[in-house]
């Protein structure tokens, strides 16, 4: 089978992995003109750890960082309401808990998906590759360039502002503004440290997961690429670009924090001077001093979408971000689409007898719209014979991909949509999503359970016994 996969991020590359397990040929149509993830760090659960190790991943080279313990504590006095442990969960899920730069996970699946060594057809990616229109029966994509290209699959993998969505539902369905804002910075861990008033938050770092509350906002950190860099993450209420903000402003909204945060406040000039500024960010600059040390300083506004009544149609099938966009309160963003590109793998797995190959896909090259038996060489074409797939078999896979995806990304979305020390606010929302019989999270030790024990391979694999496939380990 061929693929085209539009996006070449976490959710494109797995499914390039996962596709390239099962025997088929994949390309990635990336629109920018190097494919790279953004500097942030991620966290890699347990079920998204068990795909990646199942896949030859090397968490070494990429630097992950094992996650020992996590706190809940309060930004005014300092004080843990709760701390986890997880120094069990490899033993209890099959793989342990792992803080990544998002950059180091990002070139990692790469080399699984493109480099010659490994199992089936090395993925391809066709970088400054922008689609602009789909023809989800015919199984087209038309890129900017005003190319057509053709597979018996595309997968939208291109995120929370997919054009495919439209698509697939049949209307703009566009992600809303949650009226919250991240921002994300990370910063040497040995500049914190060497700064007396930084070094006491930094304490017991090594695989240490921290989340100070004060109100509505949150103040996150982990380390990642080894241990050297700090992830440092504030979450609050957007209130407006550019509001000017003095420094009674900020010792104001700071009165409530511990002394050693409002220490920081001496360093608020970064802010001040910063077109990131926002006037809610009064309530976090007791961390000014730690921003300051930052390179960069990414921004986020949080986005939400309801969850979609399907990911499918025709050809076109839609996963990670472009399907279920989630908020960061439970981590597992990430982990979502790397179950979906393993999903995909598994259920495209044991094809029944190959469909006889229309005129439209020759031998080896189903391609571009050119008209030369031979397209030019700035269009990607597929090089590999490999048998399409039948329009019902390919329909039946896909509706095999939703039964075993659909709910399980669905309660995700509703359940990071709170933090997990606040589940009272998402359980009925999520509950309809909520496998029968399985019990809605209420406290971040039920969160731990739900969102790791889950086995996206069992799962699937019991799918293809259902509808008469024979299942053996992809």
């Amino acid at each position: 089978m061929k693929v085209l996969i539009v996006g070449a991020g976490i959710s494109g590359l797995s499914a390039a992995i996962g596709l390239r397990k099962a025997g088929h040929e994949t390309i990635l149509l990336d629109k920018s003109s190097l494919s790279q993830e953004v500097g942030a760090a991620i966290h890699v659960q347990p079920n998204a750890s068990r795909v990646l190790l199942s896949w030859g991943f090397n968490t070494e080279r990429a630097r992950f960082v094992t996650a020992k313990s996590g706190i809940f504590a309060s930004a005014h006095d300092l004080k843990t309401f709760d701390e986890q442990f997880f120094d069990h969960i490899e033993y209890e899920y099959g793989a342990k808990f792992y803080y990544s730069h998002r950059v180091d996970l990002h070139e990692e699946l790469m080399k699984l998906a493109t480099e010659e060594e490994g199992e089936g057809i090395p993925a391809r990616v066709r970088n400054r590759a922008e689609v602009v229109k789909y023809n989800t029966e015919a199984g087209t994509v038309t890129l900017k360039d005003g190319s057509t290209l053709f597979a018996d699959l595309i997968i939208g993998a291109d995120g929370v502002h997919s054009a495919a969505v439209k698509e697939v539902v049949g209307f703009d369905n566009p992600a809303i503004s949650t009226g919250v804002t991240v921002l994300r910075t990370l910063i040497p861990v040995k500049d914190i440290i060497a700064d007396e008033e930084c070094a006491s938050l930094m304490d017991n770092l090594d695989g240490r997961f921290g989340n100070f509350i004060i109100g509505k906002s949150r103040v996150i950190w982990y380390p990642c690429r080894g241990q050297a860099l700090s992830q440092i993450s504030f979450i609050f209420l957007a209130l407006g670009w550019n509001i000017p903000v003095d420094n009674s402003t900020f010792l104001n909204e700071a009165r409530d924090y511990h002394p050693s945060l409002r220490a920081l406040l001496r360093f608020q000039s970064f802010f001040l001077s910063s077109r990131l500024l926002f006037s809610s960010l009064a309530i976090f600059s007791s961390f000014a001093h730690s921003i300051y040390k930052a390179p960069e300083v990414k921004l986020w506004k949080l986005l939400f979408r309801a969850p979609l009544p399907t990911w499918h149609k025709g050809r076109l099938v839609i996963i990670g971000d472009a399907a279920h966009p989630m908020l960061p309160y439970q981590g597992q963003a990430g982990a979502q689409a790397i179950e979906d590109g393993l999903a995909l793998g598994l259920l495209f797995s044991h094809l029944p007898d190959h469909y006889p190959s229309p005129s439209s896909h020759s031998e080896s090259t189903p391609s571009s719209s050119s008209s030369s038996s031979s397209p030019p060489t700035n269009h990607p074409q597929f090089i590999h014979s490999t048998p399409p797939v039948s329009p019902t078999t390919l329909e039946l896979r896909l509706q095999s991909f939703e039964k075993v995806r659909r709910n399980r990304a669905s309660a995700m979305q509703m359940f990071s949509n709170a933090g997990q020390d606040e589940a009272e606010k998402v359980m009925e929302s999520a509950r309809p999503y909520v496998e029968e019989g399985v019990k809605v999270p209420s406290n971040p030790k039920e969160y731990t359970e739900y969102n790791f024990r889950h086995d996206v391979r069992k799962v699937c694999e019991q799918e293809l016994r259902r509808i008469g496939a024979v299942s053996v380990e992809v």
